[in-house]
């Protein structure tokens, strides 16, 4: 979760007006500030899995982790997400839904703990979210078109540019779907916790 500030500083960090990185990035037509950041996000992604992997492999679960490892996950993703917002790549009803259904999932988990309730293990639906997600993010980050684009311009991409477009969008398209079903999985399954007891 350290390295979310990374990627939020990056982009005023002035790299593009260097010459050195001005040539790179007419080389191979993607923003610096860009591909920085995919980098980092990537780096913080793998580093991410990677810890929670040692923790669990050499039991040292802690209830800290327990808390922090969930929501350094959404904070990385979101914070990722609203980025591509800010730079025109995706549309804000994308992260809109995804947050929407991470504070309904939050909640539910709530709820949960207080009535003693086991918590719902993910479902494939959860499990396609988390990789569509980040497959998605990373080729947003070095898309140059906006999610969709293909659609109405590709005529005028290069190859690579229409390829990257397309694959992107539909990777995030599945995300936002799995996003959608994971939720109503939760809701649906865990739906007997927010039934009054009746004394």
């Amino acid at each position: 979760m350290i390295l979310v500030p990374v990627i939020l500083i990056i982009p005023y960090l002035g790299i593009n007006q260097e010459i050195g990185w001005g040539v790179l990035e007419a080389s191979i037509g993607i923003p610096v500030t860009m591909l920085l950041a995919d980098l980092v996000f990537i780096i913080a992604s793998i580093t991410d899995q990677l810890d929670g992997y040692i923790a669990r492999s050499k039991n040292m679960v802690t209830t800290f982790g327990k808390f922090l490892d969930p929501l350094a996950d959404k904070i990385l993703v979101l914070t990722a997400l609203i980025m591509l917002v800010q730079y025109d790549r995706l549309p804000a009803w994308i992260p809109a839904i995804i947050l929407t259904r991470e504070f309904l999932v939050s909640g539910y988990r709530l709820v949960a703990v207080e009535k003693g309730g086991q918590v719902i293990s993910a479902s494939f639906w959860g499990k396609l979210k988390t990789v569509t997600q980040m497959l998605a993010i990373i080729l947003a980050f070095i898309d140059i078109h906006a999610f969709g684009e293909f659609i109405t311009y590709g005529y005028s991409f290069t190859k690579i540019g229409f390829v990257v477009n397309v694959v992107s969008t539909v990777l995030m398209s599945l995300a936002v779907i799995a996003t959608i079903f994971s939720g109503y999985d939760y809701l649906k399954n865990g739906k007997e916790l927010f039934a009054d007891k009746q004394s």
